[in-house]
C-alpha cells in the first residue's frame, strides 16, 4: 500500500520550508504527486460572533495576495522538480476551508501543528481539516524535515476514529521497522481490552506489520501527558491516533488527547476522524 498522492498546507504568512522539505522527501520516497496548498481570506467587512462576512478586497490588495501565491508557487514547483509530479493551488479565502475542500484530491494531508487563534480571521485550524475533509492528516511540528519510521505508536482506542487511522496509516506501519500497540486510560476490563489489543496484533500481522508489542497502561494523570512520556521512553517517531472533536456554536471543541496532538506533540503524528 502507498500513498499516491500527497498534500501540503503551506502558510501565507511564514515561513514553511521544513514541512515543505517534510513533504518532498515524503512525495519522493512514496513517488507520489505532490500538490502545495495555500489559502488567504481578505479582511473581513464585520465579524460577529461566528458569522465572518468577507467584502471584495480592494485592487491593491487583491494584486498583492495574487503576487504573493504568484512567487510561493514558483519556488514550491522548483523546489518539487525532481518528484513524479508537482501541482500548486491558491485561493483568496480562508485556509481552513479551502484545504477543507481541496482534500478530495490527495490521500494524506500534511500540516502544521495548530497554533493560538486570536482573533484573526485568517488563522489556520488543523483540527477543522481534521474533522471535516474525510482524508488522514499528517501533523509535523515545527522544524521537522523527515520522517524516520524507526519505532511507531499506535494509541489504541477500540473507537471508529481509531480502526480508520489504523487503516489509513498502513502505507506508514508496514515501512516501519517496529510498530507498538498502546492502551492507556480505558475502562474495559483486561480481559476485553487484551482482546481488543490481540485483535488489532492479527489484523496487523495480517497486513504484514511488523508488532513489537501490545503495552497497556493506567494513565497516573492526563491521558496525552502519559502518551508523550512513553513516546519519549519508547523513542518513537510517529504517533497512530483517531481524531475526536466537534462544532458548537461555531466553534471547534476536541478530546483533551486530540487537543494536545494538533498542538503539542514532539514528533509526527497521524490522525483520522
Amino acid at each position: 500500500m502507498c500513498f499516491a498522492i500527497i498534500m501540503i498546507h503551506l502558510d501565507a504568512d511564514r515561513e514553511s520550508q521544513p514541512r515543505t522539505q517534510f513533504a518532498i522527501n515524503l512525495a519522493d520516497r512514496f513517488e507520489a504527486t505532490l500538490i502545495g496548498v495555500v489559502g488567504l481570506a481578505p479582511r473581513p467587512a464585520f465579524v460577529a460572533g461566528s458569522l465572518v462576512v468577507f467584502a471584495e478586497p480592494a485592487p491593491c490588495e487583491l494584486k498583492q495576495m495574487t503576487a504573493r501565491f504568484d512567487d510561493m508557487g514558483k519556488r514550491f514547483l522548483a523546489e518539487g522538480k525532481n518528484l513524479k509530479q508537482v501541482e500548486w493551488r491558491s485561493a483568496l479565502e480562508p485556509p481552513s476551508e479551502l484545504l477543507a475542500r481541496e482534500a478530495r484530491a490527495a490521500d494524506l494531508i500534511i500540516v502544521g501543528p495548530r497554533r493560538a487563534a486570536g482573533r484573526r480571521h485568517d488563522f489556520f485550524d488543523p483540527g477543522v481539516v481534521l474533522l471535516r475533509a474525510g482524508r488522514p492528516i499528517l501533523v509535523v511540528p515545527e522544524m521537522v524535515t523527515s520522517l524516520d519510521l524507526h519505532r511507531v505508536m499506535i494509541a489504541w482506542k477500540d473507537t471508529r476514529e481509531c480502526r480508520r487511522a489504523v487503516r489509513d496509516a498502513l502505507p506508514f506501519l508496514q515501512r516501519a521497522k517496529q510498530v507498538l500497540i498502546v492502551q492507556i486510560g480505558e475502562d474495559e476490563s483486561g480481559s476485553q481490552a487484551q482482546s481488543a489489543l490481540s485483535d488489532v496484533t492479527r489484523y496487523l500481522v495480517r497486513h504484514h506489520v511488523i508488532v513489537a508489542g501490545e503495552v497497556q497502561r493506567r494513565a497516573k494523570g492526563p491521558v496525552a501527558a502519559e502518551l508523550l512520556r512513553l513516546v519519549k521512553d519508547e523513542n518513537a517517531d510517529l504517533i497512530v491516533a483517531g481524531g475526536y472533536g466537534h462544532s458548537r456554536m461555531g466553534e471547534w471543541i476536541f478530546g483533551g488527547v486530540t487537543h494536545e496532538l494538533l498542538a503539542a506533540s514532539p514528533v509526527c503524528c497521524l490522525l483520522s476522524h
